[in-house]
């Protein structure tokens, strides 16, 4: 079993991100809204998944292993974990789409290596 693979089995996210929205605005709602509607016109690779919860998401990546677990923290600060054996391609992928919808709402973001 590679050393990632023990990780994701005990539970551990690999890959902690925090984003810092600009003020005012309510990042997580838009990122739960942008993937309804993308899912919606049948784009997009991100999808949510399992049950839902207030203030808290799963997503699955459509080609990558793995899920993501985002939630609205204080001040609305998002927080992503990232649950896989390749933790890599999932940050890439969240990040880009971050960047692609959301970069002028984002004042920064920091990643958390564990």
């Amino acid at each position: 079993m590679t050393d990632g693979a023990a990780r994701l089995e005990k539970g551990n996210a690999m890959r902690r991100v925090h984003i810092i929205p600009e003020e005012e605005f309510r990042l997580y709602s838009a990122l739960v809204r942008k993937e309804a509607d993308l899912k919606q016109r049948r784009l997009g690779t991100w999808r949510r998944s399992g049950k839902k919860v207030r203030d808290r998401a799963r997503w699955t990546h459509t080609r990558y292993p793995g899920w993501i677990k985002i939630a609205r923290g204080m001040g609305e600060v998002v927080q992503i974990e990232v649950h896989s054996e390749v933790e890599w391609q999932l940050l890439d992928s969240i990040l880009g789409f971050l960047d692609r919808h959301f970069a002028d709402e984002i004042r920064s973001i920091h990643i958390f290596y564990h």
